[in-house]
């Protein structure tokens, strides 16, 4: 078992002094039914996809949004699935519903409750990351102490409550929101590589 988990605590200031870093791969915007289905189409063949979703922010009490983006991230791309334009086709609830491919991510009840919300689909293959790093015995679960105390890198949170229901996503959201679903993904491989995850 290989042991990352030297440092199993990492505070806010000493994650501030690491470098940053971002996704810099491929990124597919669907803003279509049709593109989201093309998508879903190729996502049907993974067996491991990094999983998360952006919501607009809601600053009032009482007040609340659907999500506005679904991000799913493969070894060499992410998509970025916007909602309100897309919906969750047939094809991504298949691809939501699928125990054959994991879905790795950090906090993602809640995202996949806001999901089904949307339309009705029975969760398979979801991983929550942060019971790995429990088991672990790592205490920052969120993840960005993951990728720092993982990867000793730091991750922009700057876009995090930016609105995502906007039609014309900036490059900076595009980038923000890819770079949580591929750290999904490269968390869980690196926890299985370490025999956290059987």
């Amino acid at each position: 078992m290989i042991d990352f988990t030297a440092k199993l605590h990492i505070t806010k200031a000493e994650i501030n002094e690491l470098p940053m870093k971002q996704y810099e791969g491929p990124i597919i915007l669907c803003r279509t039914p049709d593109e989201a289905e093309k998508a879903a189409k190729k996502l049907k063949k993974e067996t491991l996809l990094g999983f998360d979703t952006e919501t607009r922010p809601a600053f009032r009490k009482g007040e609340s949004y659907d999500p506005s983006l679904l991000q799913l991230a493969t070894e060499n791309e992410v998509y970025l699935f916007q909602i309100q334009m897309t919906g969750l086709t047939k094809g991504l609830t298949a691809i939501l519903s699928d125990p054959n491919i994991v879905k790795a991510g950090v906090a993602i009840d809640r995202d996949v409750n806001e999901l089904q919300a949307i339309s009705p689909f029975k969760p398979g293959g979801f991983v929550e990351l942060a019971t790995y790093a429990k088991k672990a015995r790592i205490k920052n679960l969120g993840l960005r102490g993951l990728t720092a105390i993982l990867f000793g890198l730091r991750i922009s949170k700057k876009e995090q409550v930016s609105n995502w229901a906007r039609k014309d996503l900036t490059a900076s959201q595009q980038t923000y929101a890819a770079t949580d679903a591929w750290l999904g993904r490269k968390i869980y491989l690196q926890f299985k590589e370490a025999g956290v995850i059987g």
